[in-house]
């Protein structure tokens, strides 16, 4: 919900006495289509997300050179070929894990409505990635920020991943909310409720499986910017649901002028 105070959130333990988290937060029951019965419709500029299988040769997830060495230039190679981006820069990786598992230290699937980068933000990444004499070069220039999520273990049971069709999100639905680390201070998209939202997932998503996911993009001609997501509770998942485990990574791409 939208209070007109900026929301805060802290992604690590903050201070004594400043909770985890201000801004007021509401639990909302939706429908979520099934986007197995038509995969091929939903298109990373039009919709802002795009399912794709793929089968990673990697041998262990959780093995982070691993992860860098193999499946950061899968990554790459995909995007490519689903976006034509001219260079394509993956810069970093978050593993997920739900509470159930007995791998410790992870982080757990995110259950909040958000996007992960707003029109101050993915500007700025840009930046912090490029030497200064080639950010300033594409900053005058199409640039996006791409997410690729994927399962480490499948069939997702518990929490999956939802995505919000960029076309039913308002400009005024996007709420700027400072997430804060040890060491400097990012801005993300909290989302507002809006019963407009049409809300689509891919239901038992298994380790060969993925979705692109466009978290910013600088072009303002009408195709998709931003894809809020989130995970949620599925009803109609298993009782006791198999602890999701997935990765996602996060590419900047660089397109040639004109595009």
């Amino acid at each position: 919900m939208n209070t007109g105070v900026r929301p805060v959130s802290y992604n690590y333990e903050p201070p004594a006495g400043v909770p985890q988290r201000s801004g007021r937060y509401e639990d909302r029951r939706l429908p979520v289509v099934n986007g197995r019965l038509d995969p091929a419709r939903y298109v990373l500029d039009e919709h802002g997300f795009q399912y794709a299988r793929h089968q990673s040769a990697v041998e262990d997830f959780y093995d982070e050179a691993e992860i860098e060495r193999v499946y950061f230039p899968e990554v790459e190679r995909l995007i490519k070929q689903a976006t034509g981006a001219e260079k394509i820069v993956t810069f970093d990786h978050t593993l997920r894990v739900g509470a159930g598992t007995k791998r410790k230290g992870l982080r757990e699937p995110v259950r909040r409505v958000h996007n992960d980068y707003t029109v101050k933000s993915g500007p700025q990444r840009l930046r912090d990635l490029l030497d200064p004499a080639e950010a300033e070069e594409r900053l005058k220039h199409r640039f996006a920020i791409v997410n690729v999520w994927r399962p480490i273990r499948g069939p997702v049971e518990e929490a999956p991943l939802a995505v919000c069709d960029a076309r039913s999100v308002a400009p005024e639905d996007l709420i700027e909310t400072d997430l804060v680390y040890p060491d400097r201070t990012g801005e993300i998209y909290s989302v507002a409720f809006n019963p407009a939202h049409r809300w689509v997932y891919f239901p038992d998503m298994e380790r060969d499986e993925l979705l692109f996911l466009k978290v910013y993009d600088s072009m303002t001609d009408g195709r998709a910017r931003f894809a809020p997501h989130t995970a949620f509770e599925d009803p109609t998942g298993p009782h006791v649901p198999r602890p999701r485990e997935s990765i996602e990574t996060r590419s900047l791409l660089l397109f040639p002028a004109g595009s």
